[in-house]
């Protein structure tokens, strides 16, 4: 934008300073031009008294030597011959450069005339020296007369334009320096804020402000009231997460005091952990949403997929065997690392298997089956119950698949963790147990990679067996 505002000066000052120096300098052309004939008029008409008076030749003589044209040999007197006749030629005092034949014009219509003579013009005037005899007075008038001061008014007037447009210029830079300095401080403070940082101003008030667009002094405004309403929203919502997790508190007590009443055995045992999970996981929500923006920690992503899916395969496994359903897990022996957190991987598998669970009857058998490509990680789930109705419709947040009070969130939060790190959820029908098949693909090369590692694992319960379906 700077240098299109420069280039804009430059093309308007230019043709303002040519529309004004082109027509200048032909007028001053023009008047170097007059004043050089009118000159010459003026010398030739000195000589006029002396032929009135005498037309001695040592007299006119001296009267052309007092003359400044006359002294430099620019002029000339044609004096008419004593006796009237075609044959007879007058006298010539002063080097002559007209031709006869112009002189005799310039004599018999008496009245001035310009000819032109090698290496400029002569000024032709006629001077009656009686009542029947007219002499000529011939005044020479050089090219260099014609163009005296013209190229040095022509250097002029250009210097004149290049100051006009450096002018210009200067001054087309500054208000373009700040036009793009305030425009740039937006862009910085824009970007900032989308990063994440919610302390990021644009200043409106100070030195580096003083002489921007108004316009760009409203935007910035508008954009630091946008910054605020931001942070408003977000600690609103943070305060919301957190009371709501807070309200949970109660309930869960009663649940944990409940559960532990259960008695001994692997259904009570799977109960109480996954209580205490459930404990651990809203005081880590009711920590996180009391805790400032800035202050949040740096979290390494990265956690190992196979791991994780062993570990919540074996929890859900002590379900399954109470309702008896048959399940199995394969592809996860080695390690898988994705680009997201523990506890997100950890949601994800728990939202998946719980579906399989939540929404087909007793009894309906299962599977889990782990991919690992150079590029992904492919989680299927997969199960031998009546499959989706309608797979687009599971998939939107809010709605769901059926009349159990279903509210789509769990697929909804797998999906935006399969996005997060470049990859996808798709749902299908399961080729080997006929029933609803989800496929997770985990992405190692999307926006969230980060260099897997190894987080301490919390309190398990006693690992089961694999399961099997045949």
């Amino acid at each position: 934008m700077r240098w299109a505002l420069v280039k804009a000066a430059v093309a308007g000052t230019t043709m303002v300073a040519l529309a004004f120096l082109i027509p200048l300098g032909l007028m001053v052309q023009k008047t170097a031009r007059d004043r050089a004939f009118t000159a010459a008029d003026r010398q030739a008409a000195a000589l006029g008294p002396a032929l009135a008076i005498t037309t001695d030749q040592d007299a006119l003589s001296r009267a052309m030597a007092s003359t400044d044209a006359g002294a430099q040999g620019l002029i000339a007197v044609h004096l008419p011959p004593p006796v009237a006749g075609p044959a007879v030629r007058g006298t010539t005092i002063g080097a002559a450069r007209a031709s006869d034949a112009d002189i005799s014009t310039a004599s018999g219509e008496g009245r001035s005339m310009t000819v032109q003579v090698p290496g400029g013009f002569a000024l032709l005037q006629p001077v009656a020296v009686d009542t029947s005899r007219v002499a000529v007075v011939e005044v020479y008038v050089a090219d260099g007369e014609l163009t005296r001061g013209v190229r040095t008014a022509w250097l002029v007037l250009s210097l004149v334009a290049l100051s006009l447009v450096a002018i210009a210029v200067l001054v087309a830079d500054r208000m373009g320096s700040r036009l793009v300095g305030a425009a740039r401080r937006l862009a910085v403070a824009a970007r900032s804020l989308g990063a994440g940082d919610l302390a990021v101003r644009v200043p409106v008030q100070g030195p580096q402000v003083d002489g921007s667009p108004a316009e760009l002094q409203e935007a910035a405004v508008a954009f630091n009231a946008m910054a605020d309403r931001v942070v408003h929203l977000l600690a609103a919502e943070r305060e919301l997460a957190a009371d709501l997790s807070h309200r949970l508190r109660t309930p869960l007590t009663v649940l944990r005091l409940n559960a532990a009443s259960l008695g001994d055995g692997d259904a009570a045992d799977a109960t109480r952990h996954a209580v205490s999970q459930l404990e651990r996981e809203v005081d880590q929500i009711i920590r996180s949403a009391r805790r400032p923006a800035e202050d949040a920690p740096v979290i390494t992503v990265g956690c190992d997929a196979a791991e994780v899916i062993r570990e919540r395969v074996g929890f859900w496994s002590a379900l399954a065997e109470d309702e008896g359903r048959r399940w199995r897990l394969a592809g996860a022996e080695a390690p898988a690392p994705v680009p997201v957190q523990r506890g997100d991987l950890v949601a994800a598998v728990d939202a998946l298997l719980g579906n399989v669970f939540r929404h087909t009857v007793m009894g309906t058998a299962f599977s889990v089956d782990v991919l690992a490509t150079e590029n992904a990680v492919i989680v299927l789930v997969g199960d031998a119950g009546a499959g989706f109705d309608d797979p687009a419709a599971a998939l939107r947040r809010g709605e769901g698949d059926g009349g159990d009070g279903s509210t789509g969130l769990g697929l909804d939060i797998v999906r935006k963790l399969a996005e997060a790190t470049g990859g996808d959820l798709a749902l299908g029908r399961s080729a080997g147990l006929g029933g609803a098949e989800i496929r997770l693909r985990l992405a190692l090369g999307g926006p969230s990679v980060g260099r897997p590692g190894r987080q301490r694992r919390p309190g398990r319960r006693r690992q089961r067996g694999r399961g099997d379906l045949s």
